[in-house]
């Protein structure tokens, strides 16, 4: 019984001693005790007709006093478990050894006590002592109660005693073997419930932890999808509403003096109206589709569309070179649509805060092991000014992609300089990128 006692239950260090009980519990017990006292009278009555004890048997009024004893303090039980047992158990003996006419009920109590002890005393090593304490004095007692009953009155019958298993040593080993297993029963109950009411714990614990990191998860999941969509959108809105700001200013400045050149500045704002319509329906269709489902990265945005990109902005006002340096290689549609938007909004940022004069010069480099893009310009340089948004998203483009991006004026500057600006990002490939794309 003690290594019953003694088993670790699998829990956490936050679920190591059982919760107070419930006031459900508590009502329980009540209902518990009522029951058994009503059981109790009731036994008391019918042992008393029936002569249980013979002609030892007490009167029938000592069978109220030892259910009070026996049964009402189950109303406590959970709370004063080793109180409550020890209670019982001696009202019990002090029952059985007068002959009081009720056994049965004060037994099975005697049963709900010395299991409670297991099953709600948080201190393992009290619950031990104190259930060891009551199997000692019971089998004491019974030890006395069988030196009583062989001196005693049954002395005068020898029969009783005729033969190595007389009537009385097989009466004695059957309340002997049936109080071990009792008492053992009572013990190994209560330590399993116990146990398992930890572990009852260390689940419900464990649960409210997986619902609090879902929920931490799903906000960070939506979290990063808003700031998904804020970095596409100003890539997207950024670009193009810029573009059709500058043609619009410039075509009203050479509508009457040059109406054939308005006319095209007007086409291109056209053009850059329908880019991003078709960006950020492309943008929705995205938003919609699982990642695993999305498919390859439109035409718009790869990097073959670098050269109609710098033509844009050259048309928009922005002189701009493009220069490809080695042989193309393929590379993951994400490397793709991420260095497009890099180059988009380097170009957006020279011609809002470059000048009117500023010139862009933008290469994309193949190597056997990586990509690189560089975007330089020759406006002014504003040291000191804060990063935006769109350096901001140009950084979490390019680790994205697990490559690195330095940006910043191409010499050292103080106040308000002209010295340029550079935009550089190089993506390392796998070798089994060069082949196919991913």
């Amino acid at each position: 019984m003690h290594g019953a006692a003694t088993d670790a239950p699998l829990v956490t260090p936050d679920t190591a001693t059982r919760a107070a009980p419930t006031p459900l519990e508590r009502r329980q017990d009540l209902l518990l005790a009522a029951a058994m006292f009503v059981a109790a009278i009731v036994s008391g009555a019918l042992s008393s007709i029936s002569q249980f004890y013979g002609e030892r048997t007490a009167d029938v009024v000592w069978t109220i006093p030892l259910a009070v004893a026996t049964t009402l303090p189950l109303a406590l039980r959970r709370r004063y478990p080793v109180a409550v047992s020890v209670v019982i158990c001696t009202a019990y003996f002090v029952g059985v050894t007068a002959y009081v006419p009720e056994a049965f009920v004060s037994m099975v109590a005697m049963f709900i006590a010395i299991y409670t002890i297991g099953a709600w005393v948080n201190d393992r090593r009290r619950a031990f002592w104190a259930r060891t304490a009551i199997v000692v004095a019971m089998f004491v007692w019974m030890l006395v109660t069988t030196f009583l009953a062989v001196t005693g009155e049954a002395a005068d019958e020898p029969g009783l005693y005729a033969g190595a298993f007389s009537p009385l040593v097989a009466f004695m080993l059957i309340q002997w073997l049936i109080n071990a297993a009792y008492f053992g029963g009572a013990w190994f109950l209560g330590d399993h419930a116990y146990r398992a009411a930890l572990d009852r714990q260390a689940l419900r614990a464990l649960a409210a932890r997986l619902e609090e990191e879902r929920e931490l998860s799903a906000a960070q999941a939506v979290a990063l999808d808003r700031v998904r969509i804020a970095r596409e959108l100003h890539d997207v809105v950024g670009h193009h509403v810029s573009v059709m700001g500058v043609q619009a200013g410039a075509a009203r400045t050479v509508l009457e003096r040059d109406p054939h050149a308005a006319a095209g500045m007007l086409r291109g704002i056209e053009d850059s109206a329908r880019s991003a319509i078709e960006e950020l329906h492309h943008l929705l269709d995205t938003l919609r589709t699982p990642e695993d489902e999305a498919g390859e990265a439109p035409s718009a945005l790869r990097l073959s569309a670098l050269e109609e990109l710098a033509r844009a902005m050259t048309a928009a006002g922005t002189p701009t070179r493009f220069t490809v340096v080695g042989d193309p290689v393929d590379v993951p549609d994400l490397v793709h649509v991420n260095l497009y938007r890099i180059a988009q909004e380097a170009l957006t940022n020279a011609r809002r805060h470059g000048g009117p004069d500023a010139t862009a010069d933008v290469r994309l480099r193949y190597e056997s092991d990586a990509v690189e893009l560089e975007i330089a310009n020759t406006g002014w340089v504003r040291s000191g000014a804060r990063p935006g948004i769109g350096q901001l998203g140009m950084r979490e483009r390019a680790t994205a992609c697990g490559g690195t991006l330095h940006l910043g004026p191409r010499h050292a500057a103080g106040g308000l300089e002209r010295t340029g600006y550079l935009v550089r990002v190089r993506v390392p490939l796998a070798h089994g990128d060069q082949g196919s794309a991913a």
